[in-house]
């Protein structure tokens, strides 16, 4: 305890101290009153128009100037596909708030066509690209099919990835805590149309918590007006089976309160297919046998989400929230068919078996917020308070049934069980940050404590209906709790030319995790820092570099330490680990960004301790195992290019591009444990291309290509590339209040492929083919004052994407 005294003494001694500066702000809207985001604004001297200063407005179009001397000055906003504005001169004689200024859109004409610029759709900043999708047919969609289509993004294996790594997902700077599942139930469950931009965040900054990757930030859109407007919304998509979602939001603002209550039903009805082989060998290297595996996957899903925010207006400095966001799936069960032929090395066949196996699940998640907020003094210093309770219940049964037979068909075996997995998991989490200025430099600081007990329980049925047990590895009471104690501060400041943003996270872990059967149990207590430098140099007004170092934290998921099994078969299973220890990233950067259109990156990129599931064939018991583990170490260099631009004032495009080196390292279990070494070389490329297709703007159009060469996946490979054509179109009636979207996905169907582990004596690999070419039809009607931006979001806090549901 000692320990972590002094390190909160130390983080949080800079958060008492102040100073004061002479400063200028203001608000950039359009003639609609919405902000204008990114808008450049220039300090100019009121006598000769010479420059004194820049800045540029955040996303409420807010912008500021500090350290600045009395006189007289004026200022000019600038924004592409707007006309420059101009302030009244003024005189500054102390800290001042100017009048708002009102930027007004810039008509061009081509072919005697009269169309309006949009501003542009991909934005670099320091430590992030801004990928906006505001009123584009890009958000026609839902929020999942927005990430889909996000420049560097990749969903491999229902897996969000962001430079070949899980990515976590944050909506408003707040992390979701859901499962893989449940995350894409909410994320294909929440509007798109409530999206305004995708951050990509490769590097996060010491305000966020160390734990994973990169961060997918999705921002929402902002309320500005007084008043009252609702929407419906229903869809359609069919692949092979159908699926339905329909949903209601309806918002109401004041001018203390902020009201919203949104909810989504889901109906889906789903089907996979899963192709596998396995060629097992004798000790002397030679082909013992061979197997060929079909699995049919039939799950229908039934879920309900529903989402409120009150937000109460205490005072022109002071605002409370609560929030609660409920996700009941009372139904996703699975019906599993599966055979199985065995093949002797002469590739006659041997035998086969058939296994039928019903999975019945149901579970609740439910989070609760509450925020407040208060602005202090006149220099824009905030402090928030932020505290969050999360459960997560999920219920399970399994039947697996086996049948084995000759190749004439005779039966020879049955066997069958069944098994009862069941969790139970708490979370608390409170929070304190606090932002100003210490001088001429921006300020972070903050500080959050997070607890999470969480319990895992599974019985194990024989075919009699008789519980087994004494068997530890099948029939287990599961318990994990942990503590982590964090702190953190962060310093930025803009210069002429030159820009840089520095901060450090601590967080002190504790952690216990106790398989009671197994009588296994893992502590584990370290403090890690975790330090983030961003530095960018602008020598001129188009050319830009940067450098970028961080250093993350990635600890186990719940269920990779639960040693429990799910089976797909008797001879097929997957399994957790509770000693899996945590993983440490360390990322560095090179960019360069040319007239805001052409962004490079180089990077290396290394997880010591990196976690997988990786498959092990056992050749001498002929049986298939996934183990939750491990590996020694994953480590890529990348060089990335991405480039955007208006090609005419009627269709935007964007090229990203990824040419990269991944290598790993891990223990090879039924090899002697020996290390193996793996390493690829992949590209990756996608494109966007927005197209206006009417002088009204009413009818719009995405295409999207993604292609994929290879990846490392654990000890796994891709045997081909994999690649998907997306086309979005979206038709707007009645004034804007009535929106039709039409949207495929993957129209070759060539965005699944097969996989491969193939090195010494394991030969296996899986093509899984769930339906990934789907077309949706879609109707959103808006009603009252639809123009008003409200304060929808989805409420979610930090540790809650750590419970990982089994697939």
């Amino acid at each position: 305890m000692r320990s972590k005294l002094l390190f909160n003494v130390f983080v949080f001694a800079p958060l008492f101290l102040s100073a004061q500066s002479l400063v200028l702000d203001g608000l950039v809207q359009d003639i609609e009153q919405n902000p204008v985001p990114f808008t450049n604004v220039l300090l100019l001297k009121a006598t000769d128009s010479t420059f004194v200063s820049g800045s540029v407005s955040n996303e409420e179009g807010l912008f500021k100037f500090e350290d600045l001397n009395t006189g007289n000055y004026l200022l000019k906003a600038s924004f592409v596909g707007y006309e420059d504005a101009y302030s009244k001169p003024f005189e500054l004689q102390e800290s001042l708030s100017i009048p708002v200024i009102v930027l007004r859109e810039s008509a061009q004409f081509l072919n005697e066509v009269t169309v309006t610029a949009r501003r542009p759709i991909i934005q670099r900043r320091v430590d992030r690209l801004v990928f906006d999708v505001e009123n584009t047919a890009i958000s026609s969609g839902t929020t999942f099919d927005i990430l889909k289509r996000t420049p560097g993004v990749i969903v491999n294996q229902g897996t969000i990835l962001v430079r070949n790594r899980p990515a976590q997902v944050y909506i408003n700077d707040r992390k979701v805590y859901l499962t893989n599942d449940e995350l894409q139930q909410l994320l294909e469950g929440f509007a798109g149309v409530n999206v305004k931009s995708v951050e990509v965040i490769t590097t996060p900054p010491a305000k966020y918590d160390a734990e994973g990757g990169a961060i997918l930030n999705i921002v929402t859109s902002k309320n500005l007006s007084i008043g009252y407007k609702g929407s419906v919304d229903a869809s359609a998509t069919v692949g092979i089976l159908p699926k339905y979602a329909a949903g209601t939001s309806q918002y109401y603002k004041t001018d203390w309160l902020n009201a919203y209550a949104g909810y989504t039903f889901n109906s889906r009805f789903d089907t996979k297919t899963d192709e596998g082989f396995i060629e097992f060998f004798n000790p002397n290297g030679s082909t013992k046998a061979t197997w060929d595996d079909l699995f049919l996957k039939d799950t229908r899903t039934i879920s309900h989400s529903f989402n409120t925010i009150l937000d109460f207006m205490l005072s022109e400095k002071d605002m409370l929230s609560l929030s609660a966001n409920v996700l009941h799936t009372p139904k996703a069960d699975s019906d599993i068919s599966g055979r199985t032929e065995i093949y002797d090395p002469q590739g006659r066949l041997d035998s086969l078996y058939t296994t039928q196996s019903r999975l019945e699940n149901q579970n609740d998640n439910l989070l609760f917020n509450l925020n407040y907020e208060r602005q202090l003094g006149e220099n824009g210093a905030t402090l928030t308070a932020n505290a969050n309770y999360i459960d997560f219940t999920n219920d399970q049964s399994q039947a697996v049934a086996t049948r084995y037979f000759s190749p004439q068909g005779t039966l020879l075996n049955a066997n069958s069980f069944n098994t009862l997995p069941t969790q139970d998991s708490q979370i608390y989490t409170g929070q304190l940050d606090y932002t100003g200025n210490l001088g001429s430099w921006a300020f972070e600081a903050g500080a959050k404590y997070s607890g999470i007990n969480s319990n895992s329980r599974q019985e194990f049925f024989d075919g009699n209906g008789d519980i087994n047990a004494g068997n530890a590895i099948l029939n287990d009471n599961f318990d994990y709790t942990e503590s982590i104690y964090a702190s953190y501060f962060s310093f930025s400041k803009d210069w002429e030319k030159w820009s840089i943003q520095a901060g450090l996270r601590g967080e002190y872990t504790e952690s216990n995790g106790n398989s009671r059967t197994l009588g296994v149990v893992n502590t584990q207590e370290y403090l890690e820092l975790f330090p983030t430098i961003y530095l960018m140099n602008n020598p001129s007004e188009n050319h830009s570099f940067g450098l970028t170092y961080s250093r993350r934290i990635e600890r186990p998921r719940f269920q990779s330490l639960n040693p429990f099994r799910y089976f797909l078969n008797e001879n097929n299973f997957q399994e957790g680990n509770p000693n899996i220890q945590p993983a440490i990233n360390n990322h560095l950067e090179l960019s360069y960004i040319f007239k805001s259109k052409l962004f490079i990156n180089l990077y290396w990129d290394r997880v010591d301790n990196i976690m997988n599931r990786l498959p092990f064939q056992d050749n001498e018991n002929l049986t298939i195992r996934g183990v939750n583990t491990n590996l020694n170490y994953e480590q890529q260099y990348s060089l990335d290019l991405i480039y955007s631009e208006f090609v005419t004032n009627w269709m935007w495009m964007s090229a990203n591009t990824s040419l990269f080196r991944m290598q790993n390292e891990f223990q090879a279990l039924e090899s002697d444990g020996q290390d193996y070494r793996q390493s690829i070389t992949g590209f990756y490329a996608q494109t966007q291309n927005y197209f206006i297709i009417d002088q009204e703007r009413t009818l719009t159009a995405t295409v999207s290509n993604t292609y994929i060469s290879n990846i490392l996946s654990g000890s796994y490979q891709y045997d081909r590339p994999q690649y998907a054509l997306n086309i979005d179109i979206q038709k707007t009636f009645m004034d804007g209040r009535l929106i039709f979207n039409l949207s495929s996905e993957d129209i070759f169907n060539t965005n699944n492929i097969p996989l491969t582990s193939r090195y010494l004596n394991q030969n296996n690999s899986f093509f899984a083919m769930p339906e990934s070419r789907k077309i949706r039809v879609g109707l959103r009607y808006k009603f009252g004052n639809f123009k008003l931006r409200d304060n929808s979001r989805a409420v979610n806090a930090e540790e809650q994407s750590r419970l990982e549901a089994k697939d």
